[in-house]
């Protein structure tokens, strides 16, 4: 019998493989960033860290592990 696996299960997985690799697991943003008037959507799981790339923050972490909603809309 295959055994089976419910999302939070894979989820947990996955978030678990890397916490044990040293990152830090850090929450998911909102799908729609509150402080960020440039972005609709949250379009990857790159925009909570926007202000680490920009220069304009620091974390306490080097390595970052999350699970991030986010909303792609094609049509380029």
């Amino acid at each position: 019998m295959t055994p089976s696996f419910t999302v939070a299960d894979i989820r947990k997985t996955f978030l678990d493989f890397f916490a044990s690799k040293g990152h830090t697991v850090v929450a998911s943003s909102p799908l729609v960033p509150g402080n960020d008037p440039t972005l609709m959507f949250t379009n990857s799981g790159m925009v909570q860290f926007k202000d680490v790339f920009l220069g304009t923050d620091k974390r306490p972490y080097v390595r970052a592990a999350s699970v991030q909603a986010c909303l792609r809309a094609g049509g380029k």
